[in-house]
Order: C-alpha cells, then sequence, then structure tokens
C-alpha cells in the first residue's frame, strides 16, 4: 500500500512542569536530564530514527532553552575545537543531525494537548504527522517506538495510537481504548475514552504519548468543545475521528518511564544509568553497594 510518507512530528512542550517546580521554574521540564541528555533529545532522537526530517516544537514563552538546545552555539563548539576536545565537539554538532530541521510554534494560552497540536496545523498542512510528548520516556531498543508505529502506518495506511496495558486502579490517568481484534496484531480502535473510572472504562488498554494522526485531525480539534477545566482534549478529537477513519492501536515493545512525574524520572535515570558508556559499570556496582547496605540496614532493624 502506498502512503503519504510521515516526515514532521510535533512535540507539545508548552507545559508548566508545576510537578516538578522549584527546578523547573526557570529551566523547562523538557530540559530535565536523564544522565547526559534532556528528555527532548531523547524524543527528537527516536522521531528521527523514523525518518522524521521536520521538528515542530509548540512552546511558551518560558521555554526558550529549548530552542538553544537544538540551536548552533558558535562560542562553545570554537572552545572545543580549540581545546582539541573532539568527541565532545562532535557530541554538541550531532544533537541536530544533517537534514533534519525545526519550526518552533508559539502556544500562547495552555488550553491542553488537543489545543497544542492544534497550534501545528499551519506548518504540518495537508501531511499525516507524529505527535511525541517528551514526557513519556520510551526505551524500545534498536527499534525504537515511533519506528514500530511508522511501519504499522505504512503497511495499513491508518493513524495509529501506542497503547500500553495499565491497572485497573490506573485507566482515570489515560485515554483507554476498545479494540477490534487481537492487540498484538495493532488492531482498528473501535471507542476511546479519556480517563474513565475502571468501572466504565471499555479495557485497561491506555494511549501513551505517541500518535500517529492524518491531518484531518485538525478540523475536528476546531470543533472540539472545551471541557470542564477550559482544555481542547487530543482524546475528544481522536473519538471524533474514528466515526470517519480508521485507527489501530500499537502494542509497543519496549518500556516506558513516565517523567511527568518524580518516580518514573528517577526509574529512567537508574535505567539509562545502568546502560551509559561512561558511567554504567561504575553506577552498577555502586547500585550493588547500596543494595547490601540496604539489607544489612533492614536486617539490623529487624532484630
Amino acid at each position: 500500500m502506498k502512503t503519504t510518507k510521515i516526515r514532521k512530528a510535533v512535540f507539545p512542550v508548552a507545559g508548566l512542569g508545576t510537578r516538578f517546580l522549584p527546578a523547573t521554574k526557570a529551566n523547562p521540564k523538557e530540559m530535565l536530564p536523564i544522565v547526559d541528555k534532556p528528555l527532548i533529545q531523547y524524543a527528537a532522537e527516536e522521531a528521527v530514527a523514523a525518518g522524521i526530517t521536520q521538528l515542530i516544537f509548540v512552546t511558551s514563552y518560558s521555554k526558550r532553552a529549548i530552542e538553544d538546545h537544538f540551536d548552533t552555539n558558535f562560542e562553545l563548539e570554537s572552545k572545543l575545537e580549540e581545546n582539541g576536545k573532539t568527541e565532545m565537539l562532535k557530541l554538541v554538532r550531532e544533537i541536530l543531525p544533517k537534514g533534519v530541521s525545526c519550526v518552533y510554534v508559539r502556544q500562547h494560552n495552555p488550553l491542553g494537548l488537543g489545543h497544542a497540536v492544534l497550534c501545528a496545523k499551519d506548518v504540518v498542512g495537508d501531511e499525516p504527522f507524529a505527535v511525541i510528548l517528551a514526557d513519556d520516556l520510551i526505551d524500545g531498543g534498536a527499534n525504537p517506538c515511533l519506528k514500530q508505529m511508522v511501519d504499522v502506518y505504512e503497511r495499513t495506511g491508518d493513524g495509529v495510537l501506542a497503547i500500553q496495558e495499565v491497572l485497573p486502579n490506573e485507566t482515570e490517568k489515560y485515554g483507554i481504548v476498545a479494540l477490534d481484534g487481537n492487540v498484538l496484531q495493532s488492531p482498528p480502535i473501535s471507542k476511546i475514552v479519556e480517563k474513565p473510572k475502571a468501572d466504565k472504562a471499555p479495557s485497561n488498554m491506555a494511549v501513551v504519548g505517541r500518535y500517529i494522526l492524518p491531518s484531518s485531525i485538525f478540523a475536528l480539534l476546531e470543533r472540539t468543545q472545551s471541557g470542564a477545566i477550559g482544555e481542547i482534549q487530543l482524546t475528544d478529537g481522536i473519538a471524533a475521528l474514528l466515526k470517519k477513519e480508521k485507527m489501530r492501536a500499537h502494542l509497543f515493545s519496549g518500556t516506558r518511564y513516565d517523567c511527568g512525574t518524580k518516580l518514573g524520572y528517577l526509574e529512567a535515570t537508574i535505567a539509562y544509568a545502568r546502560k551509559h558508556p561512561e558511567v554504567g559499570e561504575k553506577f552498577e556496582k555502586y547500585l550493588h553497594k547500596l543494595a547490601h547496605e540496604l539489607v544489612a540496614s533492614n536486617c539490623c532493624c529487624a532484630r
């Protein structure tokens, strides 16, 4: 099946990051580092690995650091080159690979994820596109999550949502989908419900921060009514889309870390530190030492 190539990815990064205050008072939450790379760089690298060539950042007035991160820093590069620090220079220059461009769009009011996606309408145009939430760090190994989804899109021609199984008491945190087929075969979605209680949820399959959407979603988002808290929900736009077009759910292979929470952020930091080529081995030894100390401490407390 011939499909329009997915070339553009939208990154909604205008949120205030209040869960991480005071760290995010002057620094975007997307710039919080996992070892030595910010969350937004992991998200951008996943997009590039999936064939994306244009990164569209929906930002706010306080997110200038994201623009600076993907821009050229001539002074830094000159100093690194002058001091013969070629490896560091290579790292800095490869943050944005050749052939990949960045576009920045302002979301002037925090009116929800659906509104943030809608802000990218003029840049996306009439092409299908991806949406990546940097808070959801997904370690897909050699086959990143978005690349898996692009493969499903190219095979079927349908939009794709990334899903994962959640506990029944967690359905109120997510958009939950009902599926028309085997969950392991990227089946069509028959229904999507925003944050239902467990007894109202159509399943325990939750949508997480990766989407491949047709451009027709924009017209539906424009007509979507804002909810009780004044936000336009992307889930509502997708629910309207399902009445007209087929969307599929992809149970991705990989590990997701919810870096929008402190615990998820710490779990990601430990997981990525353990496999880091520079510090991984020493960090692993430290964790073993710490584990022994904790066991010994608990044994002493139990006496």
